[in-house]
């Protein structure tokens, strides 16, 4: 497991990322509970039996010089960063999006912070313009989503406060109009860059498919990513696909 996680980690370099396709980070975390080298928690979870704890997390492995030392934001022997964010609590180590630790969520967050702040009966930080302008419940955050069943509070996807004050992940259209239930411009943008820094294999690059837009009902023919496709009209990616793919013939 460890070699495979520091050959991504390469793999990654070349790419001109670095770590694991969750995280961009120069360090390897040694696993307390197994002793196994990983990116990430992520990455371990989905190869073992058994979770990783990130607050218990003492040590960690350079990529560059393979130092296994103390968690610290700097490799001590040559002084590669581990990430442009670090922080000591949940030993988070990755490229600067804004993070934040929030000590009532007990975890990190992405930012920047002045657009949040945590709502203490819900016990989850919610964006700014929320504030006294949603429903509570309490504990929102502690249950899995009804859609995805992913824990809300610790996933990495943002969850959405629909109307009624419940929170979902990707189900974030109406189950009968199947419109996006909210004003989803932020999650769009986040969308945005994840399709940008997750580039399909060489085989699909080429690929286009009809797609129709459940927002405006409008129809168009965009490039095929796994991660969502953006209507070319409204910009939404609550898209459905509407036929198979197909080599772009300009790209042939």
């Amino acid at each position: 497991m460890a070699a495979s996680a520091r050959e991504d980690g390469a793999r990654g370099q070349k790419q001109g990322r670095r770590g694991c396709e969750h995280y961009d980070r120069g360090c390897l975390l040694k696993a307390p509970c197994c002793d196994k080298l990983y990116t990430c928690r992520l990455c371990h979870d989905s190869n073992e039996d058994h979770q990783l704890d990130r607050f218990k997390v003492k040590e960690v492995q350079c990529i560059n010089c393979e130092k296994i030392q103390h968690a610290q934001q700097t490799c001590e022997e040559c002084s590669t960063l581990f990430g442009e964010y670090y922080c000591s609590i949940c030993h988070l180590f990755d490229k600067d999006k804004k993070q934040y630790h929030c000590e009532s969520c007990g975890i990190c967050r992405i930012g920047p912070k002045e657009d949040f702040f945590h709502c203490l009966k819900c016990n989850l930080c919610l964006a700014m313009n929320l504030q006294g302008k949603h429903k509570c419940i309490e504990n929102v955050s502690r249950q899995n989503c009804p859609i995805c069943l992913e824990d809300i509070h610790t996933s990495r996807v943002v969850a959405h406060v629909l109307p009624c004050g419940h929170l979902l992940h990707r189900g974030y259209r109406c189950p009968l109009c199947m419109h996006s239930a909210l004003d989803m411009t932020r999650y769009w943008r986040q969308l945005d860059d994840e399709v940008a820094q997750t580039p399909m294999p060489s085989e699909y690059q080429n690929m286009t498919v009809d797609i129709l837009c459940n927002d405006c009902n409008g129809r168009s023919t965009v490039q095929f990513h796994i991660l969502g496709m953006k209507c070319n009209i409204c910009e939404s990616y609550n898209t459905a696909q509407a036929g198979g793919c197909r080599i772009s013939l300009d790209q042939q």
